[in-house]
């Protein structure tokens, strides 16, 4: 008997283009690129480190604040139409550069806007990929995120090589466009914001009852419930303290080693590793959390950001260095991944109307 080939599920595709919009957008090349240009920017604009710093730290300010108007513009209009035209402004920002005076002021506005438009770039991937799986979440949205981390590996050297060459407005310039004719066509293309649009329903199957209006839509927890759960404030601080540690690192890395006696290039080498060990920790960390209890793998790879800190901080060099960051890439990688799955599985669940019911599910 004669069988036709089965299909791959339309599912992993999106995440394909997910990762791919995510390889080309605001965490590469403008998070973990930032490391890179920090030098050449006190050297412009005739200032201190801790002047350029200020910059990308109001960029985080900004993003913190957007995140969440990104997510209610999710709910409302869709995730394509958050993502393209954030893609679209992000990279005419990164093109403004070449406009600006040596005034530090300008510099600050472009970053902040950068840091305002950056919350489109993650929660809208990561709410389509959770609409498209239930069973293996937590795979999907490691390899979903391991676009960043790939970002992270290969940005830095690129983006120090066009700096060389070009100078770091030009180099960001040429890093945008990657944006602008790569991600904006494929996501247009092929992101669709759920299984319904295809007829299908998560992880796969076919939805006979795609178009009746008895199947509810799923609409997860409210606002006000969400917030007045403990568990809600507890993921809300512990990310917040290991977000903050670990983007201090990325930032200053490359300056802190070169500082050091390492060069420029070893430098952004040892960025590169930091992404090596982030695509590692995405894709792990996603695969056991779809096994193992979530708090449990939290604790193991934020254990380990800690001693890669303490590496860094008691001046470690050479190998030593490399570990540190390694570590530090691992629990950057991790935390993303933890962030979706935990946020998804507490409060974008349906089934349950209380936090503590979609843990047990959960878990």
């Amino acid at each position: 008997m004669e069988t036709r080939p089965k299909k791959i599920f339309y599912g992993w595709w999106v995440v394909l283009t997910a990762a791919t919009g995510l390889l080309l957008g605001y965490a590469p090349i403008f998070v973990f690129s930032f490391g890179v240009f920090v030098k050449s920017m006190v050297k412009e604009f005739h200032s201190n480190r801790t002047q350029i710093s200020l910059a990308f730290t109001l960029a985080n300010v900004m993003f913190s604040v957007s995140s969440p108007v990104a997510g209610r513009l999710v709910d409302r209009f869709g995730a394509r139409r958050v993502i393209l035209p954030g893609t679209l402004i992000f990279g005419l920002l990164l093109i403004s550069f070449k406009f600006i005076s040596t005034s530090l002021w300008q510099l600050y506005v472009i970053f902040l806007a950068l840091g305002l438009i950056g919350g489109t770039a993650q929660v809208p991937y990561l709410k389509i990929v959770s609409n498209w799986f239930d069973r293996r979440r937590g795979f999907a949205l490691g390899l979903t995120m391991a676009g960043v981390a790939t970002g992270a590996m290969v940005m830095p050297p690129i983006a120090q090589r066009l700096m060389s060459a070009l100078g770091w407005r030009s180099a960001y310039a040429a890093l945008s466009i990657l944006g602008l004719v790569v991600a904006i066509p494929i996501v247009a293309l092929f992101l669709k914001d759920s299984p319904k649009e295809k007829g299908l329903l998560p992880d796969g199957g076919v939805d006979f009852l795609a178009q009746s209006e008895e199947r509810p839509e799923k609409q997860g927890l409210t606002w006000s419930t969400a917030r007045s759960s403990s568990t809600f404030w507890l993921m809300a601080c512990g990310f917040s303290l290991v977000g903050a540690s670990v983007h201090a690192c990325v930032i200053h890395l490359v300056s802190m080693l070169t500082d050091r006696g390492v060069s420029a290039e070893n430098a952004a080498m040892a960025s590169s590793a930091l992404g090596v060990a982030l695509l590692l920790g995405r894709v792990g960390s996603g695969y056991v959390l779809d096994r193992v209890f979530a708090p449990y793998v939290a604790i193991f790879f934020f254990s380990g950001v800690g001693c890669g800190l303490s590496l860094l901080w008691v001046g470690a060099g050479g190998a030593a260095a490399f570990l540190g960051a390694s570590l530090v890439g691992l629990g950057m990688g991790a935390e993303g991944d933890l962030i979706a799955y935990l946020t998804s599985r507490y409060f974008l669940n349906p089934a349950h109307s209380d936090p503590q019911k979609a843990a047990e599910r959960a878990f």
